[in-house]
């Protein structure tokens, strides 16, 4: 089952000795961290959830119950992957990007949703998506669905009945996507609202800097208030300096009273034009977000894969937005997926652990460590308002995920494709599905 261990007890309780966990992970338990942030844990699992964390031969009492020896290889809760599209995932071989830029995935795209989007082949790359997912080690997972009105009325059924068949094994939460000038189309707005409302949706657009930016933000967020919605918007996915649409969502937030309306924060992702204005703007626009409560989700692969990209000439820069500068101000920062073989990312298979393996190289998540593994598992959970998932404590379910790799710099050498995925106390089946599955889709 994929695993180097010795195989989990099948039933009742038992002791994982000798693991390695990170500290910020293991909430509620008094351990002991070294120089990386990690700890030696036992972790006592009983009746499929987690009964006890501590340091090791302290947790449970030795020889109280079965004991497998991780020999400490890391251990980490389930992944929450909060930034997807499932939607799109999975069709680069009949609608490959033909220059790798942002301007050549949207059309590319936009003509193959036109051409093939139906309800079984949304649903067939769907699951297939969700598989990866699922083998990779992932519990909880948030997709953005494209919304025109004609794909929202095919795609969101769709979502809906895939929710409910992954029910126990993925959470999952969806948001609208549509550009800002769709968005506040006359009409467009209520029927979206509910459309989201009957389907359990979140409310979400891309925000550019448009003529109908300012009114779009206002009527979105009142919208989002009076329909009781999440808002989690696609921002300033650019390198131009004066995309500054971060800042007037936050400028909207604050002016309605966002963050006392129990809606949740608001969630942005990209927000790449923040790495190339100058110092006065950044600390302008932080400052807001900030107090906003705006959460912020970097996708570090696919913004290096789309931004500064020139035929014949080396990019020079990231794309990736400024997490270290948001985490001082206490935002909440994570990194995602986003896209998987599509034409915004030629690449990826939801694998959680080279989303955080890649984050760790481009936007710098060492030296130290510190608490940077929230950022795939507990501060999504939390932003999204996913329970029970991305941390090991007492009391919560036995998702984990177990390595062979002891150190954070074994763990990340490696694509660690033996690792052990432990769903309610049992190892599950990590076998990926074949991408042949999907040759019916482009035959």
């Amino acid at each position: 089952m994929g695993s180097g261990f010795a195989s989990l007890p099948r039933t009742g309780r038992y002791r994982l000795v000798r693991a390695s966990v990170p500290v910020s992970l293991a909430d509620g338990a008094t351990l002991a961290s070294d120089g990386d942030g990690l700890a030696l844990a036992d972790i006592v699992v009983a009746d499929g959830r987690i009964e006890a964390v501590g340091p090791h031969e302290v947790a449970g009492g030795p020889g109280d119950a079965p004991e497998v020896d991780l020999d400490r290889g890391m251990v980490l809760p389930c992944f929450v992957d909060a930034h997807t599209h499932l939607d799109k995932g999975h069709i680069w071989p009949r609608a490959a990007n033909p220059d790798g830029t942002f301007p050549g995935a949207l059309a590319a795209v936009g003509a193959d949703r036109e051409a093939n989007w139906s309800a079984a082949d949304v649903a067939a790359r769907m699951d297939f998506s969700l598989r990866c997912a699922f083998a990779h080690g992932t519990a909880a997972i948030r997709t953005h669905i494209d919304s025109l009105p004609a794909q929202a009325a095919i795609s969101w059924p769709v979502f809906d009945a895939m929710r409910a068949a992954w029910g126990g094994r993925i959470a999952l939460q969806g948001s609208s996507l549509c550009g800002i000038d769709v968005a506040v189309e006359a009409g467009y707005l209520p029927a979206m609202a509910g459309l989201l409302k009957r389907h359990g949706g979140g409310l979400g657009c891309v925000t550019y800097m448009s003529p109908n930016l300012p009114g779009g933000l206002e009527a979105i967020v009142r919208t989002a208030l009076d329909a009781g919605l999440p808002l989690d918007f696609h921002v300033d996915e650019t390198l131009d300096a004066g995309a500054y649409s971060l800042r007037l969502i936050a400028e909207a937030a604050i002016r309605h009273g966002w963050s006392g309306a129990g809606n949740g924060p608001i969630v942005v992702g990209h927000c790449c034009s923040l790495s190339t204005q100058d110092a006065a703007e950044v600390d302008r626009t932080l400052d807001l977000v900030a107090e906003a409560g705006i959460a912020v989700v970097s996708l570090p692969m696919c913004n290096m894969y789309l931004q500064d990209r020139n035929p014949g000439r080396t990019p020079r820069r990231r794309g990736v937005t400024l997490l270290h500068e948001m985490k001082a101000r206490g935002i909440a920062v994570m990194v995602s997926s986003d896209n998987t073989r599509d034409p915004f990312y030629a690449y990826g298979d939801l694998d959680v652990l080279e989303v955080y393996r890649e984050a760790t190289r481009i936007l710098h998540f060492d030296h130290p460590v510190g608490d940077w593994p929230r950022s795939v598992t507990a501060t999504p959970a939390a932003v999204c308002g996913f329970d029970g998932v991305g941390s090991i404590r007492a009391g919560a379910p036995a998702d984990l995920v177990l390595f062979r790799g002891r150190t954070w710099t074994e763990l990340l050498s490696r694509p660690q494709s033996d690792r052990t995925v432990v769903r309610a106390g049992l190892a599950i089946d990590t076998t990926l599905p074949d991408h042949r599955e999907l040759d019916p889709l482009w035959s």
